[in-house]
């Protein structure tokens, strides 16, 4: 028996922006330091290296504390297509892939964000432990790109992210 589980959380969203200034905030750590697991006022690292095989991390300082996303791009395909890995090494070793794929509308643009969440199992675990774990994960993720996704959105809107969140 495998000791993690998967589920995947599938979001989209739209943007009236052509789809190469949503994909430049998912690459440039200009615009990345501004929404993509952080705000600008407490970010501490926001560097990466877009390209396949190349690197990407987010430090981000909150209630005292240093919070870090890590992780290496699979696939770029620009303007369309960007696939990475997503770790937070505090909490666990476990690798999800995260796809962001983005399509041009008329006078917009639509992204279809998907991750693919690894549950890792405590031993004594039961099947409805695993289900009400894969749940709280995948609710939890959800609410946190939620937030993430408000930033987006005003930042290549506007220009400026004003969420404090």
């Amino acid at each position: 028996m495998n000791n993690y589980s998967t589920t995947t959380l599938t979001m989209t969203r739209n943007f009236d922006v052509a789809s190469e200034r949503v994909f430049e905030a998912w690459l440039n750590p200009e615009m990345m330091k501004k929404w993509f697991f952080t705000l600008e006022g407490t970010n501490k690292v926001a560097q990466n290296n877009p390209q396949v095989g190349g690197a990407w991390e987010i430090i981000d300082h909150r209630d005292g504390k240093d919070y870090r996303a890590v992780g290496e791009y699979l696939e770029i395909d620009p303007p369309q297509k960007i696939v990475f890995t997503f770790k937070m090494p505090q909490f666990s070793e476990l690798e999800d892939t995260i796809t962001v794929e983005l399509k041009e509308l008329q006078q917009s643009c639509e992204m279809t964000f998907s991750q693919k969440i690894i549950v890792f199992h405590e031993e004594d675990w039961t099947k409805s432990d695993i289900e009400k774990a894969l749940g709280e994960y995948h609710d939890g993720s959800e609410h946190g790109w939620n937030l993430m996704f408000m930033g987006l959105k005003e930042l290549v809107e506007t220009g400026k992210v004003s969420y404090t969140g």
